[in-house]
């Protein structure tokens, strides 16, 4: 198992050929309190950096990107019954869907734990 980071304040827990992802603790502290989450459809594909879903909290509404190409294989029901997983736990029982990677190779332009706390420690 292996995680790693987007820019764009999404994480990945890779296990296998499936990635379980969410949205970083940073994410959601700059988010608050998370009031709804759009999740993409099982079945799905998509391409790296392509909208897969969206966020929105009391403040603001954001774009979740899928870190990684490949089909949605499960999405988290629990969240969408009650948003603010993302912000209880939103490396664990928030996560938001379960992709199952087309291309490897993409999770080597992706920040592990060091550098993307670095990222977001100047964002």
């Amino acid at each position: 198992m292996s995680l790693k980071y987007t820019p764009d304040h999404e994480w990945l827990k890779v296990e296998g050929g499936i990635a379980t992802v969410g949205i970083t603790t940073h994410a959601q502290d700059a988010l608050g309190d998370v009031v709804f989450v759009d999740l993409p459809a099982v079945g799905a594909t998509f391409a790296a950096k392509d909208i897969a879903g969206v966020v929105e909290s009391v403040k603001a509404a954001a774009d979740v990107y899928m870190p990684v190409t490949g089909e949605i294989t499960e999405v988290n029901e629990a969240l969408r019954d009650d948003p603010s997983l993302a912000n209880t736990d939103p490396l664990g029982a928030g996560w938001f869907f379960k992709v199952k990677l087309s291309n490897a190779a993409e999770l080597d332009g992706l920040m592990d734990e060091t550098s993307y706390t670095s990222f977001a420690a100047a964002a």
